[in-house]
């Protein structure tokens, strides 16, 4: 999946190519023979059919990495991450590999880890002892991975943007001493942007449970395998789809920049349409401050469908920054 943000702005030069240490980022790790079993009982997309990848190798494509979601039994997302098989042989059992956000690593652990009961599967939050970092190039830059021996990763959808196509690949790697992994703030800043233009969503402590996986287009981004069988949640977000339930979608927007655009521009932080400033109309799902254009901020928002037909929608408060919606790169399947 390719995905075209042809109404952003972002320079050409300073976008070649990156690597940085990504904070925000942890990992969990799912091993043991009865691994695959627990996770297809738990996510809302398939793990069964997942094909394995090799250490030092990164898995890509569909068939080997997934995007995919937990939701507790009222169908909103506590989680979602990014998924690759990594068995550490040939011969070894399964280790399934997710890239999380690093604030609910250890909460989504523990709760995945309530329902290993006597199945041979350990559940392990890594988030403390592997070190996730991002690689990011276009055709006029060279991808640089950190290789080592026991260095796993993953290939993200593409992002095209002013007729260039940029990879994105999550590692990760064990911590070390001798050699550890350092911030790029230049490249972080690229990065997160590249992640907000993707409008590809990942949930956040500031974003737990406020969202059926609908409301954020996860289903449009092929998190959701509606063929699987039973998930926490699985009816509502089954009932979402067939009968047209969801009234809210995410939306790509920007906003120029002002501290006050970048004190609200957050995740969990509330949106409000011109016609009633009680009610909150969405929510912030990601931001970063556009790295081509120091007066803009760009922003994944989810918001009611009826308030994007007329009208402003700002941020933070009645009368915050005023948002301007962009395009979305990729169709939404029809609910």
């Amino acid at each position: 999946m390719t995905l075209s943000t042809e109404n952003t702005i972002m320079p050409a030069t300073s976008l070649n190519h990156g690597l940085t240490a990504l904070p925000n980022w942890g990992l969990i790790l799912v091993e043991g023979p009865d691994a695959a079993t627990l996770l297809q009982s738990q996510l809302s997309n398939s793990v069964i059919s997942l094909k394995r990848t090799h250490i030092g190798e990164i898995a890509q494509s569909s068939e080997a990495v997934r995007l995919v979601g937990y939701c507790n039994p009222k169908g909103r997302l506590l989680a979602s991450a990014w998924l690759g098989l990594f068995p550490e042989s040939d011969d070894s059992d399964d280790r399934f590999a997710l890239f999380i956000s690093k604030d609910i690593a250890a909460s989504t652990a523990k709760r995945l880890s309530m329902y290993v009961l006597r199945s041979k599967v350990k559940v392990i939050d890594a988030s403390n002892d592997w070190d996730v970092l991002g690689s990011y190039h276009n055709e006029f830059g060279q991808q640089q991975f950190p290789a080592t021996k026991e260095s796993i990763a993953l290939r993200l959808p593409n992002v095209l943007s002013h007729n260039q196509t940029y990879q994105r690949t999550l590692v990760a790697q064990r911590k070390s001493e001798t050699n550890p992994s350092s911030v790029d703030e230049s490249a972080l800043l690229q990065w997160n942007s590249l992640e907000v233009f993707s409008a590809i969503p990942r949930i956040v402590l500031a974003t737990q449970e406020q969202f059926v996986p609908q409301m954020i287009n996860f289903e449009s981004v092929a998190g959701v395998d509606f063929k699987k069988g039973c998930y926490p949640g699985q009816e509502i977000v089954a009932r979402s789809q067939y009968r047209g339930a969801v009234k809210r979608r995410l939306q790509l927007a920007h906003t120029d920049f002002s501290d006050t655009a970048l004190d609200f521009a957050k995740p969990g932080v509330e949106l409000f349409h011109e016609s009633d400033a009680a009610q909150p109309c969405g929510m912030v799902v990601l931001a970063a401050p556009n790295p081509g254009n120091g007066k803009r901020i760009d922003l994944q928002v989810e918001c009611k469908l009826d308030a994007l037909e007329a009208g402003m929608i700002h941020l933070g408060s009645s009368n915050g920054p005023v948002l301007q919606i962009d395009t979305l790169p990729y169709p939404l399947l029809e609910i």
